[in-house]
């Protein structure tokens, strides 16, 4: 299935308006024609946690959001891509419930990741421990087992709870392989055309390595979903954070990734006034991925720039956006950590606000992002210009939340109508029709301050040249009628 070069949306199935229905209206009207690439909606299915990343089961829809005739009803008019959390998943699915109850006798047991799978007394080493990239202080969970009362330690990369909620997946169990293919045949049943694997880089798990992204064994677990996912005309984009070689070898590789260096380098050339490194990256960066500014997580550092940042104006950009409202995650353990202690993981905070709630700031950045090789994915919050929800903060105590605001009908009828929003439309209705975008990339020679691009294809042509210390963006291209054309964004 190929996958539109046009614009998506990203978005949870309750953002807008409430369900999936409320986002069908939405999409239908005041965003309307605005996302022929598709609607990335962020997981749809009952969950225990982490805002549907703790899935208890991909076979159904929640409830509370609709059902997969509300699912098909937005794919009759948008490509749909859906996630699957490959690594892990929730502690009260009826999978790991079962295992609660009887343990290794459960029929599920071999889907998960008991300590003897690793260390073959069960008993973890520390030594070990320390090599690994770990999202939490240790990487596994205990948990008691209701028929015997024994207590079996499991393995868990993810979640802020101990015991988490997020159980991982062993990938060399028949069992998971065969939840897999269900899960991608219901998708396909249902019009799903895309599917991100989310974590996907943490599911091989091997002694004396990180445990993130194992060579040469994490090709053949992607190699062989990329298969199923090809027999059912899905394609496949595979979340990864890390740095950009890695990321290269993916696409050499036929995958689709996500460009994780866009997001903070645009920010630090519009907060600094300087574009070299920006100009730099768009030259080498791949074409075969997915762009973003924002995302339901935050803007991405650590380690997805590593090499390509100058850490002392790192510290000076993530200095600003903390006082601009900003909070921030941090990496956990020092092996991981940049140069001198630099240990910044993600910026959570709208991308309105980090700039500072410039109109014009931040309508250039999402011009350098809509004219970047790839296709460009708007997180809704960015598409309406959000600024921080500090009262979800609050509520949830989790930093994400202040860029995951709940749009209600009567919100998004007024957010539409602002300035910055309607030049944010116009911006990507250009991109979605101006047919030189399927053509050859450029970025031109251009002073320190400025950064200048290009695509060309046949007799159209368009450049955008964005002045960082100025924050504007003007755009110059060939029209229907062979005129030179300029607007100002």
């Amino acid at each position: 299935m190929p996958v539109k070069n046009r614009v998506q949306l990203i978005t949870y199935p309750d953002s807008l308006g409430g369900d999936l229905k409320a986002l069908n209206h939405v999409l239908q009207t005041h965003l309307a024609g605005l996302f022929g690439g598709g609607v990335h909606i962020l997981p749809p299915f009952p969950s225990s946690g982490d805002r549907g990343f703790a899935p208890l089961t991909y076979s159904e829809i929640e409830p509370a959001f609709g059902t997969w005739d509300d699912v098909r009803a937005i794919g009759r008019h948008h490509d749909i891509l859906v996630d699957v959390m490959v690594n892990h998943i929730s502690q009260r699915s009826p999978y790991f419930q079962d295992f609660l109850r009887h343990g290794r006798a459960s029929r599920w047991a071999d889907l998960f990741i008991t300590l003897e799978k690793i260390w073959p007394d069960g008993r973890p080493v520390q030594a070990d421990i320390d090599r690994m990239f770990l999202r939490r202080p240790r990487p596994y969970s205990t948990f008691t087992i209701a028929d015997t009362g024994e207590q079996i330690s499991v393995w868990t990369t993810f979640g802020k709870e101990d015991p988490s909620e997020q159980i991982d997946l062993d990938l060399r169990s028949p069992l998971t392989w065969q939840l897999l293919r269900d899960w991608f045949t219901r998708f396909s049943a249902n019009g799903v055309k895309i599917v991100r694997l989310d974590a996907v880089g943490y599911v091989v798990k091997k002694l004396g390595t990180s445990c993130f992204f194992v060579e040469p064994e994490i090709w053949d677990v992607l190699d062989e979903i990329k298969r199923l996912a090809d027999s059912l005309g899905i394609a496949l984009l595979p979340e990864v954070h890390a740095p950009l070689p890695l990321q290269r070898k993916l696409a050499e590789r036929g995958f689709w990734v996500y460009d994780f260096v866009l997001p903070f380098t645009v920010l630090s050339a519009l907060l600094t006034g300087s574009g070299e490194r920006l100009a730099s990256y768009l030259k080498v960066c791949p074409h075969r991925q997915f762009t973003m500014l924002d995302c339901h997580d935050g803007i991405p550092v650590l380690p997805d720039l590593e090499g390509l940042i100058d850490l002392a104006e790192a510290r000076q950009v993530v200095e600003t956006c903390i006082a601009r409202g900003s909070r921030v995650s941090r990496i956990v353990g020092d092996r991981h950590k940049g140069e001198g202690g630099f240990d910044v993981h993600q910026i959570g905070g709208t991308y309105y606000q980090v700039l500072g709630r410039d109109d014009d700031a931040y309508i250039a950045a999402r011009a350098i992002q809509l004219f970047a090789p790839g296709v460009p994915q708007v997180y809704y919050v960015g598409l309406l210009a959000g600024e921080n929800d500090e009262e979800a903060v609050l509520a949830t105590g989790d930093y994400r939340a202040a860029n995951r605001h709940n749009y209600t009908l009567a919100e998004i009828a007024e957010a539409v109508q602002k300035d910055v929003v309607q030049r944010l439309f116009r911006l990507i209705r250009f991109r979605n029709e101006y047919p030189a975008f399927g053509g050859e990339f450029w970025v031109l020679d251009a002073p320190a301050h400025e950064v200048r691009l290009q695509w060309a294809q046949g007799d159209r042509r368009c450049r955008l040249s964005v002045d960082l210390r100025a924050k504007s963006a003007e755009i110059d291209y060939v029209d229907d009628a062979g005129r030179e054309v300029r607007w100002r964004a």
